[in-house]
């Protein structure tokens, strides 16, 4: 066995019977994670962003070729999930159709992935915190509210009471995940309940602004740049696919979680956005606080804070759903012995993952009152990317190495639907800037690093070469 062996359904199956995580979640509860992590920073600043640098009102198009990128890969890990109920999404998945080193590559990349996601997330959330804050008259310091200040104390912060709520247990963190869901989701359709009686027209014509002479600055490339911008907002089902081993049913439970979750979303999405470009001009939206813009635009005053607190809930759950999947990878790289046995260490009475969620909430929580927020975002989405390509991927091998393995939900069109999908992901790698690549080399330098010199020795499928 070398470095492209892989792990056996059968051995997959057995692991999912033996774990030691509580299986509590149900459809609901998987698909409010989803909605949680999906909805975040993307609805609440990115719509700005894109908006007002890249596509005008035509956003919307751009919305609607993430969600269709989106949901080809979802369709790919939605039979992925139901076949092998494990947790490590992407990393479990490379693990049973392409081998060791592959596995170790994308679990290595999600780690990577999931904590300075979270830690710009909080940094965002520590933004609507200061701003709301300010609102009733309570003034954080500048030197506490990140750079240029010297510490971040409000994201560091809530990031340590996130940890804390994981360690607690899966099933209050989910519990408090679906109320938040549900408080910042019934707040957004208020928005565009309210908002809708003040669109004018003249806000969404042309509703593709013409090409200023530079691709991605509006006409049709800045429909595709849009795109780009908005498929980070989308990333967040995938996360779903981490609780599978905490999941009641993973067979029936995790493809809806999955597919429900994407498809909820988009619908948000798509009606806030047209709401808001209907309301506000486009080239006024380059703020991080767009949707309390566009309220404070219509009058509405008494909502502005109730948005910025809206963004408060969904910035948090966000952050639940990334560091609960963080140190769930953490979990299924150490029971396969690639990373030492403390990260598998599961506490006796909450059966959480506890000392990896210690760990990981310092290190995030330290990241995030440092560093801005603009050098955070750089590196968060080409490790999705890659995760998506790798997942799509892994369906075609699968269906040709484990034809007749019992398949709950199989991904339609095969092989169009996962090509399609990973296509969709590489022309987005593609457009990343070159120092986004170098970073991203190097931190997978530094993995090949420690698998060569401790975990293809200490690796479970090594013991039994």
């Amino acid at each position: 066995m070398g470095l492209f062996s892989t792990k056996s359904l059968a051995d997959l199956h057995a692991e999912a019977d033996r774990s030691v995580l509580r299986r509590s979640l149900g459809p609901w509860n998987l698909t409010a994670l989803g909605i949680g992590s999906i909805i975040g920073t993307g609805i609440f600043v990115l719509t700005g962003t894109a908006a007002s640098q890249n596509a005008g009102p035509a956003l919307v198009l751009s919305m609607i070729i993430s969600a269709v990128g989106c949901a080809f890969c979802g369709l790919c890990y939605a039979e992925f999930a139901s076949m092998v109920p494990v947790a490590g999404s992407a990393y479990t998945y490379a693990y049973a159709t392409m081998g060791e080193l592959l596995a170790w590559i994308i679990g290595w990349d999600l780690i990577l992935e999931y904590a300075l996601s979270a830690s710009t997330v909080a940094v965002g959330w520590s933004g609507y915190f200061v701003s709301l804050a300010r609102d009733v008259g309570v003034v954080v310091p500048a030197s506490l509210a990140g750079p240029p200040g010297a510490f971040n104390l409000p994201a560091a912060a809530i990031v340590l009471i996130v940890a804390a709520l994981l360690v607690i247990g899966i099933k209050q963190s989910a519990d408090t995940n679906t109320l938040l869901v549900a408080i910042k989701t019934v707040v957004l359709i208020v928005f565009v309940v309210a908002g809708a009686a003040f669109v004018k027209r003249a806000n969404l014509t042309p509703f593709v602004p013409p090409n200023t002479g530079a691709f991605g600055s509006f006409g049709w490339s800045g429909v595709l740049r849009g795109a780009g911008v908005m498929f980070f907002a989308y990333i967040g089902f995938d996360a779903v696919s981490t609780a599978a081993q905490e999941a009641s049913n993973p067979k029936r439970d995790m493809p809806i979680g999955i597919l429900a979750s994407l498809a909820i979303c988009t619908v948000i999405y798509i009606l806030v956005a047209t709401v808001l470009l209907g309301i506000v001009p486009y080239q006024q939206l380059m703020v991080p606080d767009p949707l309390a813009v566009g309220i404070d635009a219509t009058g509405l005053t008494w909502l502005s804070p109730v948005i910025k607190i809206a963004a408060l809930f969904g910035l948090f759950s966000t952050m639940l759903v990334q560091m609960l999947a963080q140190t769930r990878i953490f979990y299924s790289m150490s029971r396969d012995g690639l990373l030492p046995k403390i990260f598998g260490v599961v506490h006796p009475r909450f059966r959480t993952p506890h000392l990896s969620t210690i760990m990981t909430g310092a290190v995030i929580a330290l990241a995030a009152g440092l560093t801005p927020i603009t050098v955070l975002g750089q590196l968060v989405s080409i490790g999705t990317l890659l995760a998506f390509v790798l997942v799509s991927g892994g369906v075609v091998i699968l269906r040709r190495t484990a034809p007749d393995a019992p398949r709950p939900f199989r991904t339609p069109w095969v092989p169009l639907v996962p090509i399609a999908g990973a296509l969709i992901c590489l022309a987005q790698m593609a457009s990343l800037p070159l120092a986004t690549w170098e970073r991203l080399v190097i931190w997978l330098a530094i993995g090949l690093v420690v698998y060569s010199s401790y975990s293809r020795r200490s690796s479970r499928l090594a013991v039994s070469r």
